[in-house]
């Protein structure tokens, strides 16, 4: 599942909301500060996301809601104008509008979509494990809310796939400071990071080199009991990978008769 279809399918209904089409100036004429009707004001905008202006329409939802607070228009320009933002690449705004909406209509039946827009606009912002993983903590933990929530929709059901790939990418990030760690002989680091590795993300790609690597630093800290226990559970739950054959070799070279603890 993608997640344009579902955004799109999420919006459909904003489009049932512009049945009074009015007239569209250009640039300086559309910006937001000329009071209009409320219905002339919202097509104006969505006028402009459908044109790929998400920024000039996030402008205008949000001056729908300004311009007329209390009309049925505003509640759904919220929405809009987290999109458009979304849209833009202005995650942050986006997060922003969607919190907004949700501290005001908390029990809509928006609220859903109002969730899922959070989760993805951190989900976007997700950086490569070289760098610092703040963003992929919140959106690991905006996924879990949306799949916690409304388990049955269909925003759990593509929540649940982007968790996964969030619980794929923290692993790698622990597996590259584990890494480091045990190049620098900083054996009991290195290990910490590779058992949060194997007891946090023991579903992920990275699951299996974990334990190898617990196999190796056990060995170099001279407890060969231990990395034949990490061998036997990586062969146990992992036959046939090549992080086993290894394992199987590391341990018949520096551990053989050795008994797991």
């Amino acid at each position: 599942m993608t997640t344009k279809p579902i955004l799109a399918a999420a919006l459909a209904g904003a489009t049932l909301l512009t049945g009074a089409c009015a007239s569209t100036g250009s640039g300086e004429r559309d910006t937001a500060y000329v009071a209009r009707d409320v219905e002339s004001l919202y097509t104006v905008a969505k006028q402009r996301l459908d044109r790929n202006q998400p920024t000039l329409a996030a402008a205008l939802f949000d001056e729908v809601e300004r311009q007329h607070p209390y009309s049925p228009w505003a509640r759904r320009a919220q929405l809009m104008s987290a999109f458009s933002y979304y849209a833009g690449a202005d995650y942050n705004k986006a997060i922003q509008s969607a919190q907004r909406f949700l501290t005001i209509h908390p029990g809509n039946k928006d609220a859903p979509y109002a969730y899922y827009l959070i989760a993805l606009s951190y989900y976007e912002q997700i950086s490569d494990v070289q760098r610092d993983q703040k963003i992929t903590e919140q959106a690991r933990t905006a996924l879990t809310e949306v799949n916690r929530r409304f388990p049955q929709s269909e925003y759990a059901a593509d929540a649940r796939l982007k968790l996964d790939l969030v619980e794929d990418h923290l692993a790698g990030k622990e597996m590259e400071i584990g890494r480091y760690y045990q190049s620098s002989g900083r054996w009991i680091a290195a290990q910490m990071r590779f058992q949060n590795v194997v007891e946090n993300f023991q579903t992920t790609s990275h699951a299996p080199e974990a334990l190898y690597r617990l196999t190796e630093t056990s060995l170099a800290l001279g407890i060969p009991e231990e990395a034949v226990k990490y061998a036997a559970v990586l062969g146990a739950n992992y036959p046939g990978n090549k992080w086993y054959d290894r394992a199987y070799e590391l341990v018949q070279d520096h551990a053989a008769g050795v008994t797991a603890s």
